[in-house]
């Protein structure tokens, strides 16, 4: 006489099983086909949605909300770029503080690498010479 080891899962539950993890697996693929996503290597020098900017982001005015949005920046060095902007701000009200993309680098955790791709996404003040007179 044998003896049978007891089985940990019954016939009924081992076909339960069995369907639950072919919907699942047919769920998957059907999103994987349906959701194709390429990522060409290296990464175009614009980013593929740009053109849907409606306008440029200033960040010598825009909020937190707003620079948070942009890929690569979060809300923590958002919220660092607005807080060196109205520290800087309460020393020269009229001055404008970031006057070209590499014054970011002024902020702590961001660096050129976030800076390249921050590029198509800001806009900074045109700013004059200005002469002066002797």
């Amino acid at each position: 006489m044998r003896l049978q080891a007891p089985q940990l899962w019954t016939s009924g539950q081992r076909v339960a099983l069995l369907a639950i993890v072919t919907v699942l697996f047919v769920y998957l693929c059907v999103r994987y086909f349906l959701n194709p996503v390429y990522v060409s290597n290296p990464q175009p020098a614009e980013p593929s949605r740009a053109a849907e900017l409606v306008d440029r982001i200033d960040p010598n005015t825009a909020d937190v909300d707003t620079l948070a949005a942009l890929p690569t920046l979060g809300v923590k060095r958002a919220k660092l770029i607005v807080d060196y902007r109205e520290a800087r701000r309460a020393r020269n009200p009229n001055a404008a503080v970031f006057e070209r993309l590499e014054d970011l680098l002024r902020i702590k955790g961001i660096g050129a690498a976030t800076i390249d791709q921050m590029r198509p996404y800001l806009a900074f003040p045109a700013t004059t010479p200005t002469t002066r007179t002797q």
